[in-house]
């Protein structure tokens, strides 16, 4: 496809010239001598260039008050415009309305086609990142999250009428593998904010001094280490969106400073006196019960309120069982277009497994173990041998004969997030030492302090 250009000239040789030059150089030129013309070409005509060059001043108007007009009717074109004088308070304006560059004449032409090469690029990337976010729009529709059950037709709804309005905040609850980093991504790119960044935080995976740094940036400088400033995630995802996930094990200083930047649309960087404006929109998550930790005070109440503007629970797996159908065949032919498989029956044998078994590890359960059947299928059909479901209880337990009293077992199969790992390995070795705190430290490798507060974090119950 050729590249398009626009020349908006009303003096006939130097928009002869113009044209003749930049037809040679393979360009597809249209020139309109007034405004009138131009606007015919971009709105009745449908003529879609990759750049405008126009003079400032025309027969019919000034080119600013055009462009101004044009706001939001011509998308990824850039402006070019030339002026017989130049003026500052016109270069500002022209700037401010998105123009690339601001020449006077005479120009040469050789410097002309530099600003015109370079400007051509810049439109080339911005239909790049344009097409790249149509194409992620398409991925994350509402209708990416899968299934048939009532309870998943209910969120799909919702999030159809959440990306239709520009709400400040949102709380995705729900259990670990419900697919909440998936709705975060259909929110972001299914609503208006779509072009700017969704920039995502798994709050549980820093420590609290570089999560702040992390969050608010910092100055050359603010502390050991800071040999440069750093832009925060707020600044990075400014117009767009900020996806917090597992607030819930956020510090609760760390809190108070998150809801100071989300009340006051502002934050601060770690080491400066200067306040910085954001736009962003929050969408916070967490697989722990939020309403019941700011009843015991774990997680503060104002912020608690401040993100819930609306809450999105996302149901287990077990429940919605009647999704697991469409569940398989989506990551079957995912991992059929990875691996280059074509496996296209589920046996009998490996339906019936697969509605017995409870999904303790959800929806990211069920694709670790479709991925697992997929690779090592030797044909089309799905190798329920390679299923290898456990039976585990409804918390995603391993059975009690799992347990020796020089171990315990843990399975690696996706079946168990880390959290419940950590539970289970402190509840077992509570229960084997009759809830003796200091026994159990000792045998797990720990102090005291980081049992109880793991104990607390789970609750779970120790000898008084």
């Amino acid at each position: 496809m050729l590249n398009t250009l626009l020349i908006v000239e009303d003096e006939a040789l130097f928009g002869s010239e113009l044209t003749r030059h930049y037809r040679k150089a393979g360009w597809e030129v249209e020139w309109a001598k007034d405004l009138k013309e131009a606007r015919e070409l971009l709105l009745e005509h449908d003529f879609e260039p990759l750049l405008i060059l126009s003079d400032m001043n025309l027969p019919d108007g000034n080119v600013l008050d055009f462009m101004e007009s044009l706001q939001g009717q011509v998308v990824n074109t850039e402006w070019l415009l030339l002026t017989g004088y130049g003026s500052v308070p016109d270069s500002v304006r022209a700037l401010r309305l998105g123009a690339y560059d601001f020449l006077e004449k005479p120009c040469e032409m050789a410097r002309l086609d530099l600003v015109v090469a370079a400007a051509a690029r810049s439109v080339q990337a911005q239909k790049r990142l344009a097409q790249q976010v149509r194409q992620r729009f398409r991925r994350y529709s509402p209708e990416a999250y899968v299934g048939k059950s009532r309870a998943t037709q209910r969120v799909r709804e919702m999030l159809a009428r959440l990306t239709r309005v520009p709400f400040s905040a949102l709380i995705i609850g729900g259990e670990t593998g419900t697919g909440k980093g998936l709705v975060a991504r259909i929110l972001h790119y299914g609503g208006k904010r779509a072009e700017n960044p969704l920039i995502e935080l798994n709050c549980a995976a820093l420590p609290r001094e570089l999560l702040e740094s992390e969050l608010f940036g910092h100055e050359a400088g603010a502390f050991t280490g800071a040999l440069a400033r750093h832009r925060g995630l707020f600044e990075q995802a400014e117009g767009g969106t900020l996806f917090l996930d597992e607030i819930g094990e956020m510090s609760p200083d760390l809190q108070s400073k998150l809801l100071k930047a989300i009340e006051d649309r502002k934050i601060r960087r770690l080491g400066s006196e200067k306040e910085i404006s954001v736009d962003v929109q929050i969408l916070a998550a967490s697989h722990r019960d939020l309403e019941g930790m700011v009843r015991r005070g774990e997680f503060r109440g104002d912020l608690y309120h401040r993100l819930s503007v609306f809450k999105l629970t996302l149901p287990p797996l077990r429940e919605i069982k009647e999704d697991l159908e469409e569940l398989v065949e989506l990551f079957v032919a995912e991992f059929n277009a990875k691996a280059g498989k074509h496996v296209k029956v589920v046996p009998e044998a490996a339906w019936a497994e697969l509605r017995a078994h409870d999904w303790p590890g959800n929806v990211r359960e069920l694709r670790n173990v479709i991925e697992r059947c997929v690779l090592f299928a030797e044909g089309p059909q799905l190798p329920a041998e390679w299923l290898q479901l456990r039976r585990n209880d409804a918390r995603g337990m391993p059975a009690d004969d799992t347990a020796t009293a020089d171990g315990v077992f843990i399975p690696l199969d996706g079946s168990m997030a880390l959290d419940d790992m950590d539970c289970y390995i402190i509840r077992t070795t509570l229960e084997r030492h009759d809830g003796n705190v200091t026994a159990a430290a000792r045998a797990l490798g720990a102090t005291r302090e980081t049992l109880r507060y793991r104990i607390r974090k789970y609750g779970l119950k120790e000898s008084s």
